[in-house]
């Protein structure tokens, strides 16, 4: 199962609001809604979220493993 609770972790730290993704940086509102949702998003914008946040995946997304 994928993640996204780092990405939000993330954006605390680097005091990002969601509102800040969509206005500023011109972030999809449908694409944030699908991070909150942990739906798939494509690569380009784990790109362009870890440009903005300037982070590594690592910081945006997780995998979660069932056993």
């Amino acid at each position: 199962m994928i993640s996204y609770a780092p990405l939000w972790e993330t954006m605390k730290q680097k005091n990002i609001s969601t509102y800040a993704l969509i206005h500023t940086y011109g972030v999809d509102a449908h694409t944030l809604n699908s991070l909150k949702h942990n739906k798939s998003v494509t690569a380009n914008t784990l790109e362009a979220l870890c440009k903005i946040l300037q982070c590594k995946p690592n910081d945006v997304i997780e995998f979660l493993w069932d056993d």
